[in-house]
């Protein structure tokens, strides 16, 4: 923690999101819903996951509940920013055809709703610029994705109580939130570290009932930041792995894999990072007009290697190597770095527990004999 660190009370709290409503904000924030802790409409801080950690391994979420002050003392669900920003469904224009036969198209832009979202940890950050990167990076500027994400004030929470399926350190993404937020908390039993990342944020933290923190309260935060790191266990065998995997795409860890996995497509959508999509076109019936949308779509689907008649990827075997290969090789073409921010959400969330750190590790391995 810096110098510049301020404390918030943690009774109040509340006066961080009636500042927030007060500047124009639909405050969302995690809640436990259907056995999960997921993001909803957070209109009071006593819908706060209070006391409540989450236990994760392949295949299985689990959350249990004590008597902690603490509400941020769990690592992540199944939801990250993507859906407040890349909407699971969603129409992008409209064509119509007029008496002449002429045509005109007409973007359905979403209308602006400003958003503060609360508790987001280091590894949804990082894929959140990620997802910026995809979609308005390069010359490219997505209507949709541009107009929800300008609206969006993120307020991170250090995260101090990682999954067993967390490897971010690895990864090099957490467990602090380093960029990309406009406040940062680092929780204590009796109150908030705060800090500003963006002028926003510091002209929010400006009028919020704070103090400076003290050096002990600084210290205290950043030795449970390295607990909290030094306790993954999980890694991935590098950031860079675009050579150890083309060269084994004949490895047959592919196979063993394919056996157990359903294609189901769990892992990528809830990856934070995962942006595939299907484009989808509704005709009214009297054929003047049409509207064009998308909804997303997973590598692991028959569909979304349907070219012309074929499918190029026939088989799960096909499916899973496009994905990890994707992911943790090619991307670094495309954006500079892995598409893997370290979250262990496609660890937990798969039906089959399959763990993408030990796929890969298997596959970048020295070739076997024969």
């Amino acid at each position: 923690m810096h110098n510049g660190t301020s404390y918030l009370p943690r009774a109040q709290l509340g006066s961080l999101l009636e500042a927030l409503r007060t500047a124009g904000y639909r405050c969302v924030g995690p809640q436990v819903r259907d056995g999960a802790i997921v993001y909803d409409s957070l209109d009071d801080v006593t819908a706060l996951p209070y006391g409540w950690h989450d236990r994760q391994a392949p295949g299985r979420y689990r959350l249990e509940s004590d008597v902690s002050p603490r509400c941020f003392a769990w690592a992540n669900g199944p939801q990250a920013l993507k859906p407040l920003v890349f909407r699971p469904e969603e129409r992008q224009w409209r064509a119509r055809r007029d008496a002449g036969g002429a045509l005109s198209f007409e973007p359905l832009l979403p209308a602006a709703e400003r958003i503060a979202v609360i508790g987001v940890r280091a590894c949804d950050l990082a894929a959140l610029e990620l997802q910026d990167r995809h979609f308005l990076g390069d010359g490219v500027r997505d209507g949709q994705y541009a107009a929800r994400r300008a609206n969006l004030f993120l307020v991170a929470v250090h995260c101090v109580s990682p999954a067993d399926t967390c490897f971010c350190v690895s990864t090099g993404d957490g467990p602090r939130a380093e960029r990309g937020y406009d406040l940062a908390l680092g929780e204590l039993d009796d109150g908030f570290l705060i800090d500003a990342g963006s002028e926003a944020g510091a002209a929010l933290l400006r009028g919020l009932p704070v103090s400076p923190a003290s050096a002990g309260q600084g210290a205290v935060v950043d030795a449970e930041i390295a607990r909290g790191a030094a306790r993954q266990s999980r890694a991935l065998p590098g950031r860079d792995l675009r050579a150890a995997l083309f060269a084994a795409l004949d490895h047959p860890r592919w196979d063993a894999v394919a056996e157990r996995c359903l294609s189901c497509g769990n892992c990528t959508s809830v990856c934070p990072t995962c942006f595939c999509y299907s484009a989808t076109d509704e005709p009214t019936l009297q054929g003047d007009a049409s509207e064009h949308g998308r909804r997303w779509d997973s590598c692991f689907s028959r569909g979304h290697s349907y070219i012309h008649g074929l499918v190029v990827r026939a088989d799960t075997r096909g499916r899973y190597r496009q994905w990890l290969t994707h992911k943790l090789g090619s991307w670094h073409e495309q954006y500079g770095r892995s598409g893997c921010v370290g979250c262990g959400r496609c660890i937990a969330w798969c039906p089959v527990g399959i763990d993408i750190t030990e796929e890969a590790a298997a596959i970048c391995a020295a070739a076997p004999d024969g």
